[in-house]
């Protein structure tokens, strides 16, 4: 079930798609997160959890930057769907922001795809 996009490109650089894959919630945000547009990535990840679904899937192919907010964002999530039995899925991403998973240390903590499609199929 496809429930459309959050955000705007009006109202800042990240655009934010949902959608249900079986028992995964696949988020695929696109564009820029860091401390100005985080709050339309954590609005989604908090839906979703807060609606029982803790197997998210982030799909990462469109993230073009993610600065320290916006991976306090991803980490916040991941907590609290690990608390709830499931987990967040990273999948796609650009090599500009893996090095910032990388660098910090953060990539050890979540699991890591190729693909959204991959992540599914786990």
């Amino acid at each position: 079930m496809d429930r459309g996009t959050v955000g705007s490109a009006n109202r800042g650089r990240l655009q934010v798609g949902v959608r249900t894959e079986g028992p995964s919630e696949v988020v695929t945000p696109a564009g820029e997160l860091d401390h100005h547009t985080a709050e339309l990535l954590r609005a989604p990840l908090e839906e979703a959890l807060d609606q029982g679904r803790a197997r998210l899937v982030v799909d990462c192919s469109h993230l073009e930057f993610c600065d320290s907010t916006g991976l306090n964002v991803l980490l916040g999530a991941r907590l609290r769907a690990e608390a709830a039995g499931g987990g967040v899925h990273l999948a796609g991403m650009l090599p500009v922001v893996a090095r910032v998973f990388e660098i910090t240390g953060a990539e050890a903590v979540f699991t890591v795809h190729d693909s959204v499609e991959a992540a599914l199929a786990e």
